[in-house]
């Protein structure tokens, strides 16, 4: 008989599948072992029961499991294929999915009857995973059970999307009559026991509860002789709790199961992604704050230029994550030195005074990419959530909102409705797009004149490929700003860069309209270009509003905050941004202090960060004003130079050593780097504002306004700045000095 079956379907199937063998057989269908012809791969072909198949009927079991068709999740069991087999007088119903090997759900449990706590929450909330997938597409499963629930290296897989709808009675209907049972009678919802054809999430969150509940107790919650024994339980008592057969369980564990096992559905949870948040102990949880640092994600990948895309990984789920309001999330810079993970997780949790660590690998072969990530409890090394992507690259968007989305679960981060919908919005649906912005991005890190060009040229391929990629717009936008504030050695006018600036960061906005980015960069320009202070203090706190976790915008409103002499505030915004990045914003706090003539706390603050990092010119600078600004000429003027060595084509750490040099009474050096800068500016643009520096520090004040005025024309330096700024105190009473910061809405 069986010989004889297989003989036929193999016939029906000529062309398209050749069926090697019989995996095994349930009481609706037969699965086989088969290899699919055109794509050279193996298929398991689940084959429906005869009598089954004449009541169904080809036409509806073919529109009800189409729907599977659309489901695309890592723990979802894949539709590849389905139809209709007739050879003479007989006719079979089949389904296709990819082979996996390993063993079900109900095979494992055979086996060793209870799972480890920690392995069966992971399975529940990788089922509640590919189920809130599907419920989200108004699918529901219907058949939740072990025997559907596959495990392949470490991974739980659901399968049979579809298969239960189209098994189910419909009105005036006679499967009945086959004698097959819809759903199992032991993980079976009470309202779908009842017949209730209109079924919702929470019938497939009862069923998963059951099967969670054996795999912790080694039995169904509710077992019976019979089918109905079992219903009548179900609708009479309450589920044993299920501490009482294995009291490790953790209490919270079991609070949530007796919630999503209640016999009334209203009282059940909502959504299966509501289940799988309980699974994680609510009492940890709760009293852990909500921090984390998201690690570079490891590329895996066999091409090692793949690492960029590993890096844009990172930066778009730290992204994501950002715009949640609840949680604090640090900035890429600060977890770019963990990258070769030298120390332990608690070691580095506790370098970055995170409560959790988010890390993960990327491989990238083709057109496919596989993305692990997982959520770890920074003192503890407890793995809090973990999830294997392994997707097409047009799915890389979903994969990060879905991270991002469990993550704020994982740390019970409640999301506002339009910050669900911030992460949920895809920023292209142009792939080659997306890798080009990447490319960019990885491009621009560098900060240098090839690499600024490089990026903008990616950027500009990117927004021609998808003219509505609002992201390319602002990191375009971002690029020529960096231009026009002297990075990239001159390479364009000030003024031509901030203009081209504000035509990517405005089309940027046209486009999406909550785009942070683009608002934080706009009210840049407008506070640097416009001195529209109102302007650009309404831009920042939106930006804020909508990503409170960028420390840049932080930073760039303190500095504005600091241009206003508004130093409490300015100081408490860049504190903030320090936090969000602790190895790149706390030398500008230095800055605002030395404004502020709070110049012990400067030198304590610009010592520590040149003690961290010595290389780092801007705090060599910094350091070098704190020790002058308290009366130790030698030291201040030995940093300035360590700063000009160590960024050599910096025109303005140059400049800055030329006003010391020529306020220390050493003029003619001082005449010196002014000729220097006039032998560069025949090459390059050199900016009008660091004449003017050389020139206030030798006293020549005509000719040190006239510079800042052609700084002022050319939106050049930090010519934004002088108001407060110490290094022009002489020129303070200058009727023309007072004039010009009328002229920028300062006086």
């Amino acid at each position: 008989m069986q010989s004889t079956q297989l003989a036929h379907l193999n016939v029906g199937l000529a062309g398209r599948y050749v069926i090697e063998r019989e995996l095994g057989r349930g009481g609706m269908a037969t699965v086989y072992l088969a290899e699919d012809v055109k794509h050279h791969r193996q298929v398991a072909i689940k084959v429906l029961r005869a009598e089954l198949a004449l009541a169904i009927g080809p036409d509806r079991f073919l529109r009800e499991i189409e729907i599977a068709a659309h489901l695309n999740h890592p723990h979802i069991l894949t539709l590849y294929d389905s139809g209709e087999v007739t050879t003479g007088l007989q006719t079979s119903l089949f389904y296709v999915m990819p082979y996996v090997g390993g063993e079900s759900l109900r095979q494992k449990l055979q086996r060793e009857q209870q799972l480890p706590i920690d392995a069966a929450l992971t399975i529940a909330r990788q089922v509640a995973s590919a189920l809130e997938h599907a419920h989200a597409r108004n699918v529901i499963h219907r058949d939740i059970k072990p025997e559907n629930i596959l495990l392949f290296e470490g991974e739980a897989m659901v399968a049979d999307f579809g298969i239960a709808l189209a098994l189910s009675p419909e009105p005036g209907g006679r499967l009945t009559e086959t004698g097959v049972s819809v759903g199992t009678s032991e993980y079976m919802s009470p309202e779908q026991a009842m017949g209730e054809r209109v079924l919702d999430a929470r019938s497939d969150v009862y069923s998963l509860a059951c099967v969670l509940y054996e795999m912790l107790a080694g039995e169904p919650p509710f077992t019976g002789r019979t089918a109905l024994a079992v219903l009548a339980k179900r609708l009479t008592d309450a589920a044993p709790p299920v501490r009482r057969l294995r009291e490790t369980v953790p209490a919270g564990v079991e609070q949530a199961l007796m919630k999503a096992l209640a016999s009334v559905p209203a009282d059940r949870y909502a959504s299966a992604a509501a289940f799988a948040d309980a699974l994680v102990k609510p009492a940890a949880a709760r009293s852990r704050p909500r921090s984390v640092a998201v690690l570079p994600f490891v590329n895996l990948s066999a091409d090692p230029e793949n690492e960029y895309f590993a890096d844009g990984i990172t930066e778009d789920v730290i992204a994501h994550l950002s715009k949640i309001r609840e949680l604090t999330v640090l900035s890429r810079t600060s977890v770019l030195p963990y990258r070769k993970r030298e120390l332990s997780l608690r070691e580095i949790g506790a370098k970055l005074q995170v409560a959790t660590l988010l890390e993960g690998s990327v491989r990238r072969a083709g057109e496919r990419v596989r993305i692990v990530a997982q959520l770890i409890d920074a003192t503890t090394e407890q793995h809090l959530w973990a999830e294997t992507y392994d997707r097409h690259l047009t799915d890389i968007f979903a994969i990060q909102t879905d991270v991002a989305l469990h993550i704020a679960a994982a740390l019970k981060a409640e999301l506002t409705p339009d910050e669900t919908t911030h992460i949920r919005r895809e920023p292209t649906d142009d792939v080659e797009a997306y890798q080009l912005y990447l490319l960019g991005k990885h491009c621009l890190k560098r900060w240098t004149r090839e690499g600024i060009d490089q990026g903008i040229r990616h950027f500009e391929q990117a927004v021609a490929k998808d003219p509505h990629y609002a992201l390319a717009y602002t990191a375009l936008a971002n690029a020529y700003t960096g231009l026009g504030l002297g990075l990239g050695a001159g390479a364009l006018e000030p003024e031509e860069a901030f203009r081209r600036a504000r035509t990517a960061a405005t089309r940027a906005l046209e486009l999406d309209g909550d785009l942070a980015e683009a608002h934080s960069v706009l009210a840049f320009l407008k506070f640097v270009c416009d001195y529209d202070w109102t302007g650009a203090e309404q831009g920042f706190r939106r930006a804020i509003e909508l990503n409170p976790n960028s420390a840049s915008t932080y930073d760039s409103y303190g500095m504005m905050l600091s241009v206003l002499e508004r130093y409490d505030e300015a100081i408490a915004m860049q504190r903030r941004a320090h936090e969000l990045d602790p190895l790149t914003y706390r030398i500008d706090i230095a800055t605002t202090l030395l404004r502020a003539g709070r110049i012990e706390e400067a030198l304590q603050i610009a010592t520590q960060v040149t003690d961290l990092d010595p290389h780092f010119a801007t705090a060599r600078a910094t350091l070098g004003w704190a020790y002058l600004q308290s009366g130790m000429p030698e030291q201040g003027l030995a940093e300035l130079e360590r700063a000009v060595s160590l960024s050599p084509d910096s025109t303005l750490f140059r400049a800055q050593l030329g006003l010391a040099l020529a306020l220390t009474g050493r003029v003619t050096e001082a005449r010196q780097v002014l000729r220097t800068l006039e032998e560069l500016s025949r090459e390059r643009y050199v900016s009008p504002y660091y004449f003017a520096y050389v020139y206030t520090g030798l006293g020549e004040q005509e000719t040190a306004i006239d510079w800042l005025v052609r700084a002022y024309e050319e939106r050049a330096g930090g010519v934004y700045g002088i108001k407060g700024s110490f290094l022009f105190a002489s020129l303070r009473s200058h009727p023309r000095f007072e004039a010009l910061l009328k002229k920028m809405n300062l006086g």
